[in-house]
């Protein structure tokens, strides 16, 4: 009601019913008090237009929520200078430009969650701020999950996945293993978009200091501590309640632990977790944070009634749904947000003044301006003691209590310095250029920032292919190609480390060994792990053996390897994969999009294959032949590979061992598709007289 009619009076009401300490006990900062402080007049007080460019609105993605909902958020939050996030759904990069009345639709934090979904190299060069989604706040260690129903035609479209299919973020140590993996993403991403920063998103959990410390180290600009509350309505219920802590021992923890190792300087910290005033807000602050997030309450001031049916695609007001009838209903507008954002920071203002603080970089971390509130006379609060989370770590040497600081991320250092320059003719008039490089292990993420250039000029759609040809030669680091636009040819005469092709988008890769080697390529490994993770589009030929986790949420890439080691084609969702080799165990599990073809001439690979979500078959027509015979004739043209060779020579006799691995799921959208095109098609010759 306060933020619809825009009444000061009607959101102190609310505040005064969400603050009431009888009713706050249930949580921590309700157990909490502000001391009194030296106060000063509020006209002295940091501006609420300057407050509420800290605020931002939670991860939730296009497709979790309906495309009013989201944008209605993300003009609010672009209107006021502070962010909007994107969630791990792609973003329409028709929002990217403002509209006619200057309202811009473009989120500013760009979310790339394990899914990948939607993470093209065009999405990345939009954002300020690229946030790594480590875990959920309302389910930790737990995937996104997006049913079937709730993928239409443009949500699959933005993600680049079959509508009707539901899909699933696989845990995020498919990819980040280690705090090494995670510091490969971070300087992935930040090779990628130079200009915005790296966030982290990390869950309130015992020991999440100890993470954040590393994840500094690991050169994050940016980390967030989510809280065990609010979060989507679809988790399940146990996810909901007995996972993670709440956000004030989170962010109080990570804060001690970075002052502790002399590294608070070195990021912004931000939390989020069902705050709801300014008092909230306030208290996230003194415990350390410079950034507090906000989204089941910008969702209720657009219009939610928390029905708790987001993950039936039947939202009464149009907010967590995709039904076209009922996203009709969706009345929020972005000034009920802004309202919102701005009663709070009106609200903390106050608090502000009592305490004596004149800007918010004052407070951060001034633990020493709360203290436990009297709880002797409730019968279970009495006993919780909150002093570990009020501890206050000096100070060391060099280190400050809020972020003054920039990373060294070491671009300057990076490869595609050089690549950009030689590319020029073609980035700025679409020549086609040619050179020769030599390449070692320390080039890491070689291809990244090349393709952030062709993308902020040329889109999605990048230039024509193979404009852009790089022959490498010498051993590759890790990230090699990296989101590589369309356009981009990378060839490399060697070999590599892991996450060659990470993120896809549309270029072309061809790795083979020195020309001049004794052994044979097909048993030996060329390339590392996880390979074309999450890639969009494009293609990648590999002569020789790979490592684990190829193609693991692969939703467009056409790619072709002569043998690979567990977990291959784990959660595709879309793109052709045709193996001409061995394979390793689990393949296939999670699989709910795209083809896999595997060369089986030792009958081995069922007893290999994860048959859950996909079945096997003979691929007998003719769209199969065709695909696996163009395929391995791009692997000899690229590779010169004999084992492709040969089996294009002899294609009658080894045909027959090429086993097609056809997800369920995926079956049945694309029969149900074919059935709706022909029956279309009957229909149209109806009318047109042509069949009775």
């Amino acid at each position: 009601q306060a933020v619809r009619i825009n009444s000061a009076a009607t959101w102190k009401e609310y505040a005064k019913l969400v603050n009431d300490e009888s009713r706050n006990r249930c949580t921590l900062r309700g157990m909490l008090m502000f001391k009194k402080g030296p106060s000063i007049p509020i006209d002295q007080v940091e501006p609420a237009k300057e407050i509420v460019k800290r605020f931002v609105t939670g991860a939730m993605s296009l497709g979790s929520i309906s495309t009013e909902a989201h944008e209605n958020l993300a003009i609010a939050m672009n209107r006021i200078g502070g962010k909007s996030n994107t969630g791990e759904g792609g973003e329409d990069p028709r929002r990217f430009t403002p509209d006619p009345n200057g309202s811009l639709r473009r989120s500013a934090i760009k979310q790339v969650a394990s899914g990948r979904f939607g993470v093209t190299i065009e999405y990345l060069v939009n954002s300020d701020e690229m946030q790594i989604k480590m875990a959920q706040g309302a389910k930790p260690g737990e995937g996104g999950q997006l049913p079937g129903h709730k993928v239409n035609a443009y949500i699959g479209k933005l993600r680049h996945s079959t509508p009707g299919v539901g899909l699933i973020s696989p845990p995020p140590h498919h990819d980040i293993y280690s705090i090494e993996d995670l510091a490969q993403l971070i300087h992935d991403l930040k090779n990628s978009n130079p200009q915005a920063r790296v966030s982290v998103k990390l869950v309130s959990e015992v020991g999440v200091g100890t993470v954040a410390a590393g994840v500094a180290k690991a050169k994050a600009d940016h980390i967030l501590i989510s809280g065990d509350s609010g979060g989507t309505g679809a988790s399940p219920l146990t996810s909901i309640k007995y996972a993670g802590v709440p956000w004030e021992l989170g962010i109080s923890e990570a804060h001690q632990v970075l002052l502790m190792n002399g590294l608070r300087g070195r990021v912004t910290l931000q939390t989020d977790g069902q705050i709801k005033t300014g008092r909230d807000v306030a208290i996230a602050f003194l415990l350390g944070a410079e950034e507090v997030g906000f989204a089941t309450a910008p969702l209720i001031a657009s219009g939610c009634i928390m029905m708790r049916v987001c993950h039936l695609n039947t939202c009464p007001v149009g907010i967590a749904t995709q039904d076209p009838e009922l996203r009709k209903k969706f009345a929020g507008k972005p000034e009920h947000v802004i309202n919102f954002m701005f009663f709070v920071a009106e609200e903390l203002r106050e608090y502000m003044a009592e305490m004596g603080f004149r800007s918010v970089n004052e407070m951060v971390g001034r633990v020493d301006m709360l203290e436990p509130a009297d709880v002797s006379g409730h019968w279970k609060a009495k006993n919780v003691d909150l002093s570990p989370m009020l501890f206050k770590p000096p100070v060391m040497k060099g280190d400050t209590l809020f972020c003054t600081q920039k990373q060294d991320h070491g671009l300057v250092r990076a490869l595609d310095n050089k690549l950009i320059e030689l590319a020029r003719p073609a980035i700025d008039r679409g020549e086609k250029v040619y050179h020769e490089l030599a390449i070692k292990n320390i080039n890491r993420t070689v291809g990244a920032t090349l393709s952030g250039e062709v993308a902020r000029k040329y889109g999605h759609a990048g230039l024509p292919d193979g404009t852009i040809h790089f022959k490498f030669n010498g051993s590759a680091g890790q990230t090699f190609g990296g989101f590589l636009a369309k356009g981009l040819f990378f060839e490399l005469e060697g070999d590599c480390n892991d996450y060659l092709g990470k993120g896809l988008s549309g270029g072309l890769i061809a790795v083979y060994p020195p020309k001049n080697v004794t052994f044979r390529a097909e048993q030996n490994i060329i390339a590392g792990n996880v390979i074309c993770y999450g890639g969009i589009a494009g293609e990648v030929y590999i002569r020789g053996v790979v490592g684990e986790r190829f193609c693991v949420r692969n939703s467009g890439v056409h790619a072709v390897v002569e043998g690979v080691g567990d977990h291959a084609c784990e959660y595709m969702t879309g793109g052709r994969v045709v193996v001409i080799g061995a394979t390793g165990r689990n393949f296939a599990a999670g699989m709910s999009g795209g083809i896999a073809y595997v060369y089986d001439d030792m009958a081995a690979f069922r007893e290999l294959c994860n048959l859950d979500q996909v079945e096997l078959e003979k691929p007998d027509k003719p769209e199969d032949i065709w695909m696996i015979r163009r395929l391995l004739e791009n692997h000899v043209k690229y590779t010169g590979s004999p084992v492709a060779r040969d089996i294009l020579a002899n294609w009658e006799r080894d045909y027959k061992f090429f086993v097609k691995v056809m997800p369920t799921d995926y079956r049945r959208v694309m029969e149900n598709q074919a059935r709706i095109e022909e029956e279309a098609r009957l229909q149209s010759q109806r009318q047109a007289g042509q069949v009775k």
